[in-house]
């Protein structure tokens, strides 16, 4: 399962819209960037024709041959941000959004059938610990700890491909930056129940006891313990929670009575926002 979550990285995308005189305005294209590598995936309409008058789909042709002639040498952080900057007129491109993807290629084709061409999905069967996995509404903190809330079960999502769902899985929402890149902002988290073995170096999600009955607050964070020998057999003499984002604190945690690791990160959930 550690393999999957290595594969899945944030990423951004921006969708290009076609505005022209006369004609309704559509979009025309998807920009997906890669972060950790500077590449900019892109793939625009090839319709031309149905598109925009004969001198504006030649213009439109010559964009896209232009774009690929900049990536090869400006880069891809570099056409993107010359896009956004320049884009205005017939072409605008909207805002940068977040999404967290495993394969690129996959991922582009799947913000094409949604964004531009607006295919509809066929809804999928939902087959418990089958196909999909139930989703909790608690916002599992990836900072310090979230604000106190109720767990409760609030919808099934599919499992990512190449994951066997079992019944100890489920998938929570995460807010927060301090496990950047690995766990995004805003991304949906599958966690194995209380897996047996070390806990120890693993990515966990931790709960501290709340004022509510069925809640608590939530966190995620890398597992990091000591522990001494006593008569009874062994104790913590310290508990850490630790962030992957250097710009965030460690936790220390004093009362172990406190707080209770609920389950074992295994991967996030690709194309959560696409």
């Amino acid at each position: 399962m550690t393999l999957l979550s290595t594969e899945t990285r944030p990423a951004e995308y921006s969708v290009i819209q076609l505005i022209l005189p006369g004609r309704r305005p559509v979009n025309f294209g998807v920009l997906l960037f890669d972060p950790a590598t500077g590449e900019l995936h892109h793939r625009f309409r090839e319709d031309l024709e149905d598109l925009a008058d004969p001198e504006d789909a030649e213009v439109l042709s010559l964009f896209a041959a232009d774009l690929s002639v900049r990536l090869r040498e400006m880069g891809g952080r570099q056409v993107l941000e010359w896009l956004e900057d320049s884009l205005s007129n017939v072409l605008r491109i909207a805002d940068r959004r977040a999404a967290a993807v495993r394969d690129f290629h996959i991922a582009l084709e799947r913000l094409y059938q949604d964004q531009v061409l607006g295919l509809p999905r066929e809804p999928a069967q939902v087959l418990p610990f089958v196909t999909h996995l139930p989703v909790y509404s608690l916002r599992a903190a990836a900072g310090k700890f979230g604000e106190d809330m109720d767990a409760e079960a609030e919808d099934w999502v599919a499992a990512p491909a190449g994951l066997r769902p079992a019944p100890d899985m489920f998938v929570v929402h995460v807010t927060g930056h301090s496990m950047e890149p690995e766990i995004p902002d805003g991304s949906l988290a599958v966690f194995r129940y209380q897996p047996a073995g070390s806990r120890q170096g693993k990515r966990v999600l931790v709960w501290r006891r709340g004022a509510s009955q069925a809640g608590g607050e939530f966190t995620v964070k890398v597992y990091e313990s000591a522990k001494r020998t006593t008569e009874d057999g062994w104790e913590h003499t310290r508990i850490r929670l630790k962030p992957l984002n250097p710009e965030f604190e460690v936790l220390e945690l004093d009362d172990a009575t406190e707080y209770r690791i609920l389950g074992e990160f295994v991967c996030v959930l690709a194309y959560e926002d696409v």
